[in-house]
């Protein structure tokens, strides 16, 4: 049971009931009390939670004296759900404004939303729309706000925003649920945490509800002090390496790029002549909208630099940053379709399949399900 006046923190793996729990706290899922084939109505379920808190908040949430609102874990299907004409970001979020002009500048700035206001949201990126939809959850007066992986797509930066402002909602008689894989920041987030373990896509267990630090140590440790519990066979450890002890690197394979430039309507990227090989890891950092996508896609082939300059042709495999699923069948499907031969290999059994877990919704259809977290492009 959240706590009012508190930011209740939930973590725990990809696919064991988090957003499942947001649904039924928000009152868009009934629970069924393990009842699948029959499912209670509202009378039994309220009968059954007699006397607790939830018997309470159940009843507020029924009678529409607490109104929830949530802010949706796939901000990449926002704009197939936006309806109307003026589809920009200033008009759509001005109209679910219930607040005052001055706390809506508030959040636009805070959000960074100022620059892109008159920008069709079609053409935002994955971090804009994050931070769209944060800005629509939070310019509501509501009773309990909720927010399903705020963290998503933003940078360092844009993450310490967006914790504070979700921090700024709270009220001694309101409720504020963050969903969060992000430790750092669901540490700066929460007031207190509940851990939820199981098996992917079979089952999910929640905690009872433990300070922030405690609550954090359990995840990672996989063991639940309080109830002798182990929930996973090995602790999750973070060891630092140090770079080139484990192999040297080939000059020999080679790879280079020329100074280019790439001009998007107002946006503008300079790119200086750079090189890389194929037996190291290079990482690109940087503020959301600086052009690291672009970038990307000029080595690729997909977007064509300004000018003369000419990148040499390279065999590129991009993961993609927003996935919209378009493929109507299961993930089993998808893979006979696209990469038959490889997904019936051993190795890619072994190196691909089995670390990613793929099995555990290897069969669901691949709209709903999480391939679009973790399959390899």
């Amino acid at each position: 049971m959240p706590r009012p006046g508190q930011v209740l923190g939930l973590v725990g793996t990809n696919g064991i009931g988090k957003s499942t729990a947001l649904k039924i706290l928000s009152g868009k899922l009934k629970p069924n009390l393990g009842r699948y084939e029959n499912p209670p109505d509202w009378s039994e379920i309220l009968k059954y939670f007699r006397g607790s808190e939830l018997q309470n908040y159940f009843t507020k949430i029924l009678e529409d004296d607490l109104k929830a609102v949530v802010k949706p874990q796939y901000v990449d299907q926002i704009p197939r759900a936006v309806k109307g004409t003026n589809r920009s970001v200033g008009a759509l979020v001005k109209q679910r404004s219930q607040v005052s002009d001055e706390r809506l500048d508030e959040i636009m700035e805070e959000l960074e939303l100022k620059q892109v206001k008159d920008r069709d949201i079609d053409l935002l990126s994955g971090g804009e729309l994050q931070r769209f939809a944060i800005a629509i959850t939070c310019v509501q007066d509501a009773h309990v706000y909720m927010f399903d992986e705020p963290s998503s797509f933003l940078d360092v930066k844009q993450r310490l925003a967006a914790g504070r402002l979700i921090r700024s909602l709270l009220k001694p008689d309101n409720y504020v649920i963050v969903v969060e894989h992000d430790l750092s920041v669901l540490d700066y987030l929460s007031d207190f945490i509940c851990v939820l373990y199981g098996k992917p896509a079979i089952y999910g267990v929640v905690t009872h509800p433990s300070s922030v630090r405690e609550g954090i140590n359990i995840f990672l440790d996989g063991h639940i002090p309080s109830e002798n519990l182990r929930f996973r066979e090995e602790s999750l450890q973070f060891r630092i390496g140090e770079a080139g002890e484990e192999f040297l690197v080939d000059r020999s394979r080679g790879y280079s790029y020329p100074n280019m430039t790439k001009t998007l309507g107002d946006f503008h990227l300079t790119v200086k002549t750079g090189e890389f090989t194929d037996s190291e890891i290079l990482v690109m950092m940087g503020e959301n909208g600086t052009g690291k996508t672009t970038f990307c896609k000029m080595l690729a082939g997909a977007e064509k630099p300004d000018g003369t300059a000419k990148v040499p042709q390279m065999h590129i495999s991009m993961k993609p940053q927003k996935i919209t699923p378009k493929f109507q069948g299961t993930v089993r499907q998808l893979f006979f379709k696209k990469i038959k031969a490889a997904f019936l290999s051993p190795q890619f059994q072994t190196d691909v399949y089995k670390p990613l877990r793929l099995d555990d919704f290897i069969d669901q259809v691949r709209k709903y399900s999480e391939v679009r977290e973790r399959t390899c492009y």
